[in-house]
């Protein structure tokens, strides 16, 4: 089984090359340094996922259905050798295990990050993507707690561009383009104190929903 990236046809089978590539280093930083497993995910361009299904709800922001996930803790060595089984693959995080993720519009996100830094909240990593969403990595569970969350601050029926990605989603994470726009960035990275402990989403929540209100 293969799949189509930019007209190439790349397959599983064949000689597998030891690569060191960006990809190769990144999931290996991911993996080794923050204790994040990693999915080779789907690639699109022009709109058309790789995966080769015309109606893929998500090109090119999925993980790869034959392919084997990177588990935490994996060398450098041994994130080489999954990631030239899939060469061209994109750097997939699974969210709802060591984290969740608060994705909301790029500018809001921006401007409540620049808020509670001055506040002095404590932050984990904080991603933006091509598709004008900022991403801030928070606690898992939040995806499950959200609703309630909102309630008990008072925002339950406000109508907020406030969205929660827990067990059963995927962020596309740097280098990696996400679904052909060009590629997610962080705006702040992780790092040893905040990618396995990130704070709880209820620290942030309030001046996220109140700067996605006012936006």
């Amino acid at each position: 089984m293969g799949f189509t990236i930019g007209g190439i046809r790349e397959m599983r089978s064949g000689p597998r090359r030891r690569g060191r590539g960006a990809g190769a280093t990144a999931v290996a930083e991911y993996t080794g340094l923050w204790g994040w497993a990693v999915a080779p995910g789907a690639r699109a361009a022009a709109g058309v996922c790789s995966c080769g299904d015309d109606a893929c709800a998500a090109p090119g922001a999925h993980p790869l259905d034959f392919a084997r996930e990177v588990p935490p803790g994996a060398s450098l060595g041994m994130a080489a050798d999954a990631w030239a089984e899939v060469p061209g693959a994109s750097v997939l995080l699974p969210a709802g295990r060591t984290f969740d993720v608060l994705d909301v519009a790029e500018a809001a996100g921006r401007r409540a990050l620049v808020r509670m830094e001055r506040m002095g909240l404590p932050l984990g990593p904080v991603a933006v993507t091509p598709a004008g969403r900022t991403q801030f990595f928070v606690a898992p569970g939040a995806a499950a707690g959200l609703p309630g969350l909102l309630y008990r601050m008072g925002w339950d029926d406000a109508d907020l561009d406030l969205r929660a990605l827990g067990l059963g989603s995927y962020v596309t994470a740097p280098p990696s383009d996400l679904g052909g726009l060009g590629p997610v960035r962080w705006l702040r990275p992780p790092a040893p104190d905040t990618a396995a402990s990130p704070p709880q989403a209820r620290l942030l929540l309030g001046t996220l929903a109140y700067i996605c209100h006012r936006w």
